[in-house]
């Protein structure tokens, strides 16, 4: 079984709800950025020894958050060894917005996995897209970069969408067995 970490930042709860499901999905070790852009003593470790890294950062004004961003620049340490080279890496985002311009947040992440020398996973599920859909099916945001989730801005963590976190738990699943045949 392949390690797998996920590094990601949630400001009011809701990332953190998606990246536990992630993790549910690929059986993958959490590691918070907290409130300062600071990681927990020994992350560095854990990501450095493992296969896969999922990033997730809420989308804040049309960009990951500013303490995932401290992250994804002390990450050049790494960066500078190629230590991350050749790891599986995806990523997540949530915002308020049905868009709210989360493609860039994606983008974002697959530009600093791929600058680490890393394998992106994308969703590889088909939109729910027809006029039958509803929140609770998978992929009803239509992503196919990374997993899209929407959690209404005055809606609590626990409202996040059930077809949001069935597809965070597919897409973790996804990651997960990729990392195994790959590093397996």
């Amino acid at each position: 079984m392949s390690k797998i970490a996920i590094v990601f930042h949630s400001g009011y709860g809701h990332t953190q709800r998606v990246a536990q499901a992630v993790a549910d999905g690929a059986g993958a070790e959490l590691i918070a950025i907290d409130a300062d852009g600071n990681l927990p003593e020994g992350a560095w470790e854990t990501l450095n020894a493992a296969d896969a890294i999922i990033f997730g950062s809420p989308t804040y004004m049309g960009g990951a958050s500013w303490q995932f961003k401290k992250f994804a620049d002390a990450s050049s340490k790494v960066w500078f060894t190629r230590g991350w080279q050749d790891k599986v890496f995806g990523g997540f985002t949530n915002s308020a917005s049905f868009n709210g311009d989360k493609q860039v947040t994606l983008q974002y992440l697959n530009t600093l996995a791929s600058q680490h020398g890393g394998l992106w996973v994308s969703l590889g599920l088909p939109p729910a897209n027809t006029k039958a859909a509803t929140r609770n099916d998978v992929n009803n945001l239509g992503g196919s970069v990374g997993l899209l989730v929407q959690s209404p801005s005055d809606a609590s963590a626990a409202e996040v969408p059930q077809g949001d976190l069935d597809t965070a738990k597919l897409y973790g699943a996804r990651v997960a067995a990729i990392a195994a045949k790959l590093h397996g």
